[in-house]
């Protein structure tokens, strides 16, 4: 009688686990030197995976739901014992129960700057912190490279591990991403899907993935804000030399306010005021030369813009031009052309001697007055010519 209840007692008849703290990962059943007898009963419950493991290999897994354990539902597990069907002996084997749902809410920081290349700014420093989340992925692969032979995994354990790899990761995920340093802070919803894909392969190494990437904050150094700042302020400003007029008219109207007392005031307020004068004066020589640069572009513009009639085809064309592009007629108005009363040649009517005789153009009326070349009549008496 106390042999049977002993032996009965080295028999598991029921295995099951129920989850009572909010981060356990892993969680090994208390066998110890007992053994399983066949035809027990084994229960997983969701978010659970049982796995068994026989001399440190893993025999068999089971999910969700209520088994009863035979050599049909254990394949693997009869294969390396060599059972015969229908054998129904206790066995020994570890049974580790797997939590698969998700473990949110995982802070994570950046405990020194990380570097990154922005074209804007070259080299930048920058720290952040946020939120992840995780879950088992793959149970075997957990075993095999985290877990080993502990009772208990929490989530505690592997946290770290999982921080190293989002922190040394973050700095190529936002180069992949290619966001510049002054975009950051709009683009955390980005950052953060470039980011699960870097990291993702590195969590499925110890059978985890990560289910959530959430980035709280990115912070840059005091100096790289400050020049932010400044390049803000600059564009706000807008046009710098009409700015530079603004600023110079300000600081002579508050020169002029000041009632400085004494000669050594008045010198004061007259250096200040040859100051002031010549920047007031340099920003409207600045403004002048732009006036005048706009002024001789539309100049240009006009003038290239400008047509006439061809006088051949009447086609519009630039006012500048020599030859019509339509017809090909030239457009250049010539010098007329008189006759040289001497041998007759066709010269021009401004020429005062002939190019080929040297006949003198000058003709002389008898009232004394000296007509244009070529003119038939005179100007004064119109006597003909």
């Amino acid at each position: 009688m106390v042999f049977g209840r002993f032996a009965r007692s080295q028999f598991i008849e029921v295995i099951e686990w129920v989850d009572d703290s909010p981060n356990t990962l892993v969680y090994r059943f208390p066998v110890e030197d007992k053994e399983i007898k066949m035809n027990a009963q084994l229960t997983v419950r969701e978010t659970q995976k049982a796995v068994f493991v026989n001399e440190g290999q893993i025999a068999d897994i089971f999910d969700p739901g209520r088994y009863e354990l035979t050599t049909q539902n254990m394949p693997v597990l009869t294969k390396l014992k060599s059972w015969k069907y229908g054998f129904e002996s206790p066995f020994k084997a570890e049974v580790y129960f797997i939590n698969t749902r998700r473990f949110p809410d995982q802070k994570w920081g950046t405990s020194n700057p990380v570097m990154m290349r922005d074209q804007e700014f070259g080299m930048v420093r920058f720290r952040a912190f946020g939120v992840f989340g995780f879950r088992v992925h793959n149970p075997d692969s957990l075993i095999k490279e985290i877990v080993g032979t502990s009772n208990i995994y929490t989530t505690d354990d592997i946290v770290s591990q999982l921080k190293n790899i989002i922190v040394s990761g973050l700095s190529g995920a936002v180069a992949e991403s290619q966001i510049p340093v002054l975009d950051l802070s709009m683009n955390y919803g980005k950052l953060a899907e470039v980011a699960m894909k870097v990291f993702e392969p590195q969590f499925n190494q110890y059978g985890l993935s990560i289910s959530s990437f959430v980035i709280n904050n990115i912070s840059l150094p005091k100096e790289v804000e400050e020049a932010m700042d400044r390049r803000t302020s600059m564009g706000v400003v807008g046009d710098m030399g009409q700015y530079t007029q603004y600023q110079a008219a300000e600081a002579m109207r508050d020169a002029a306010q000041n009632e400085g007392g004494g000669a050594a005031g008045a010198g004061v307020g007259f250096g200040a005021g040859m100051g002031l004068g010549n920047m007031m004066a340099g920003a409207m020589n600045q403004s002048m030369n732009q006036q005048q640069g706009q002024v001789q572009q539309n100049q240009q513009q006009e003038q290239q813009t400008s047509t006439t009639a061809c006088p051949g085809c009447s086609a519009q064309i630039r006012a500048t031009a020599k030859f019509c592009p339509e017809c090909g007629k030239t457009v250049q108005q010539q010098d007329p052309k008189i006759t040289c009363p001497g041998c007759s040649a066709q010269i021009r009517a401004t020429a005062k001697f002939c190019p080929e005789c040297g006949k003198s153009m000058q003709v002389q009326c008898s009232c004394g007055h000296t007509p244009k070349p070529g003119a038939k009549f005179c100007g004064e008496c119109g006597t003909s010519l």
